[in-house]
């Protein structure tokens, strides 16, 4: 609904957890194989630069929906001033480095 950037997806789990460090280890490795292959598809149709993948866990992080999701957000040449630290920015004033 609220995609970051052209191309934005959430792989999603099938079985309700809303902790990532409570999946089983077969569910963990099913995500990631989703996750490969969604960048697989991003690459093909929309030729991105890079990406940033991640997820947030509780309430703290900036969690949400009660359900575990990766996000795959393809990024882009320019889509941002300075993107130097990428997934260190989640709380601005300390990412720089």
């Amino acid at each position: 609904m609220f995609p970051v950037n052209r191309g934005h997806v959430l792989v999603i789990t099938d079985r309700h957890v809303g902790d990532y460090f409570e999946l089983e280890k077969e569910e963990i490795e099913d995500l990631w194989e989703t996750v490969r292959k969604a960048r697989d598809l991003l690459e093909e149709k929309y030729s991105p630069q890079g990406f940033n993948v991640g997820f947030n866990v509780g309430e703290a992080a900036g969690q949400t929906i009660d359900h575990v999701h990766i996000h795959v957000i393809p990024r882009y040449s320019g889509d941002m001033e300075d993107p130097t630290g990428g997934v260190r920015h989640v709380i601005p004033e300390r990412g720089k480095y």
